[in-house]
């Protein structure tokens, strides 16, 4: 390991301020506010947006007309937020307990706990790596990299507005288009299924300035090849399938739409899992040397902190001293253990008590120390946005179900297998909170590295907005389910149910393995179809020069993910390719692009704030559409006025931002 660079004039000294109190309550409040955006929003459409950079809009925007506001405070601000666009990915998981029947809401102190627990070992595992991974690596960081410049150009340039405008634009638009579709005057989707052959298929376009963000931020090759997965799974797989007869032992429904979607969510979307399953796979594989070497360099960095020689590292390389990390972890695990026993408790599976708590820690101990190297690692090379958190999801759950088939289930009677869905549940939910909190917290910490921040104090501050996010993610839940309900839960209307595909697939997945059910060859024919897509990927990235890709696991996600989300974050990256190409030929090209990320947050913030506030509307009126002002019979009618509405507001939208950058 290469020595020490001697401390800077602007490492040597302190920052007037940093970590202080109006920095952590204006993060605590924007992550409040993002958690429940994001909550909503990755149920709906199973994906999640990253919070940094318009955090640090806003905390610019708020605290210049604050004396003594420092760069590295409007950093920690960021910081505490970006768990808004982390832990939220808790809901690949959660929500599951209740599709099993498990739960019928969410418990608050235990999925408080889930949360927490798992964020606070999330950022204890990430510390021994930031050497390894952060300063001396050559990562790209590309989510890092960008707040830390929009940091940099808020402390030059004194006129921080126009971002935050940005934002609010976005936002007011996409709220304002979502409370009309309320209203039942705008349609909010368009949907056609018919018969191909002997088989049926089909599609639905919603109309979402949410999902258009998305597929903004995404970018052009992510859409197309999320495109490409969408045609997999509805070009070929629902018509082949459909025409080969019954869904998984189930009649044909008698409506082509029923049909098409029975045979997505029971066979489909398993192929598409096997194809996520392969890119995460993939993926791991290629970065075991790197994360090896990581490791390797994280623990020759850790004789350094040491007692007595802390002090003499430079300012902007103290971490938490790595004897509190050790001790904040093991405290950690015991509670982690006590709720593993509570979910045994008055089931069949207390006769294997002690077996099933000491393996369950040992299993989050150890394969979250796992996770979170690689998804570290996988955070600085292609962003925290991109990374396959969910394909890393479907493995552990598949790792943690076959370990209780192989080691507890022949001693359990057979109706003990519902507790063990939820065993595995649990343990999964907590490893994936480590996963996602990872993914980020070394983001952060390469910020805090562009921008002279203290290490230490960014780490508590993402404990803070750990702790801040598992508060409110629990009465979100509750509240949406109420409202919405999930898809495939018992009583949901399938219509306006919340889709949570990775929390569906997961709690498949789980029920799957455990009762003997899983289809694995679905799997398979998904594993070979992300092979293939592997050596395309391959073969085009090397025939373009790396100008042209198609990434495995976003075909993945095209198969698995309905096509009311896939559709729109299509045309969202083709809007956003043309964007960026315009931005391009501007006097600022990146200060043009980036004000077109905040833009696309703002729309995303904007519809999902207002799709909680309706869920609130829907549980405490008792209505399930309290703002229709038309009936059924205005739906032909809504459906135009809705899509005329929703493209010139895009095109409005357009030409503004072109106006003001």
């Amino acid at each position: 390991m290469p020595p020490l660079s001697k401390p800077t004039p602007s490492t040597m000294g302190q920052p007037q301020s940093e970590l202080t109190l109006r920095g952590l309550v204006l993060g605590i409040l924007i992550t409040l506010v993002l958690t429940a955006a994001n909550v909503y929003f990755g149920l709906k459409a199973g994906l999640t947006f990253a919070t940094s950079i318009p955090a640090a809009v806003i905390s610019m925007a708020v605290l210049r007309g604050f004396s003594g506001v420092t760069m590295q405070e409007n950093n920690i601000v960021q910081t505490v937020a970006s768990a808004a666009g982390t832990l939220s990915s808790i809901i690949f998981v959660l929500p599951g307990l209740v599709m099993i029947g498990w739960w019928t809401g969410f418990p608050y102190l235990v999925s408080f706990a889930i949360c927490a627990l798992g964020g606070i070992l999330g950022v204890m595992y990430s510390i021994p790596l930031r050497r390894a991974l952060v300063t001396e690596s050559d990562l790209p960081y590309p989510e890092g990299v960008a707040c830390a410049e929009v940091l940099k150009a808020g402390e030059t340039n004194t006129d921080s507005s126009k971002g935050l405008v940005a934002i609010v634009v976005g936002a007011v638009v996409s709220a304002g288009f979502t409370v009309l579709t309320a209203t039942q005057l705008f349609a909010s989707d368009v949907a056609s299924y018919f018969k191909v052959g002997k088989g049926v298929t089909g599609f639905t376009f919603n109309l979402s300035f949410a999902l258009l963000a998305v597929g903004q931020l995404v970018g052009l090759w992510v859409g197309l090849a999320i495109l490409a997965g969408a045609l997999i799974g509805w070009g070929f797989g629902v018509p082949y399938l459909s025409a080969l007869g019954n869904v998984a032992g189930v009649d044909i429904p008698p409506v082509d739409a029923d049909w098409a979607r029975s045979v997505w969510s029971h066979q489909v979307r398993f192929v598409g899992a096997g194809a996520i399953g392969v890119a995460a796979i993939w993926t791991l594989i290629k970065l075991a040397k790197p994360v090896a070497d990581g490791l390797a360099s994280a623990l020759r960095a850790s004789k350094l902190r040491q007692a007595g020689q802390g002090a003499s590292l430079p300012r902007v390389e103290q971490d938490i001293p790595i004897g509190w990390v050790g001790l904040i972890t093991l405290l950690t695990l015991l509670p982690v253990g006590y709720l593993l026993a509570q979910v045994s408790q008055g089931t069949d599976l207390m006769s294997q008590l002690p077996t099933l708590v000491i393996g369950g820690v040992a299993y989050i101990a150890l394969m979250s120390f796992f996770v979170a190297a690689v998804c570290g690692y996988m955070g600085g090379l292609i962003g925290s946005s991109n990374s396959p958190v969910s394909g890393i999801g479907i493995l552990v759950v598949i790792g943690a179900s076959l370990l209780l088939v192989l080691s507890v289930k022949p001693l359990l009677p057979e109706s003990a297998g519902q507790a063990l869905v939820a065993f595995a549940l649990f343990v999964t939910a907590v490893i994936v909170a480590v996963a996602t909190v990872s993914n980020d917290n070394l983001q952060d910490l390469k910020t805090g590295q562009l921008v002279d921040a203290t290490p230490w104090r960014q780490q508590v501050a993402l404990v803070v907005g750990v702790v801040a996010g598992a508060a409110v993610i629990p009465p979100v839940l509750d509240l949406l389910a109420q409202a919405y309900g999930f898809a495939g839960s018992a009583g949901a209307n399938p219509e306006k149910a919340l889709a949570a595909p990775q929390a569906a697939l997961i709690s498949a997945l789980a029920k799957g393995v455990i009762q003997g059910t899983l289809d694995w060859n679905l799997l398979g024919m998904g594993a070979a179809i992300g092979v293939a897509v592997i050596v395309a990927d391959a073969v085009l990235r090397r025939a373009t020069s790396g100008k042209a890709q198609l990434p495995p696991l976003a075909v993945g996600l095209g198969i698995y993910l309905p096509t009311a989300v896939t559709l729109m974050v299509v045309v969202g990256a083709v809007v956003g390719w043309w964007a960026d190409r315009r931005a391009s030929r501007s006097r600022d090209p990146e200060s043009a692009k980036q004000l077109g990320v905040l833009l696309a947050s703002g729309m995303i913030v904007g519809e999902s704030l207002v799709g909680v506030l309706l869920a609130a509307l829907v549980v405490f009126s008792g209505q399930s559409a309290p703002l229709a002002l038309v009936g059924e019979s205005f739906g032909q009618y809504a459906l135009w006025l809705g899509a005329v509405a929703f493209v010139l507001a895009v095109v409005a939208l357009q030409r503004w931002l072109k106006k003001t950058r």
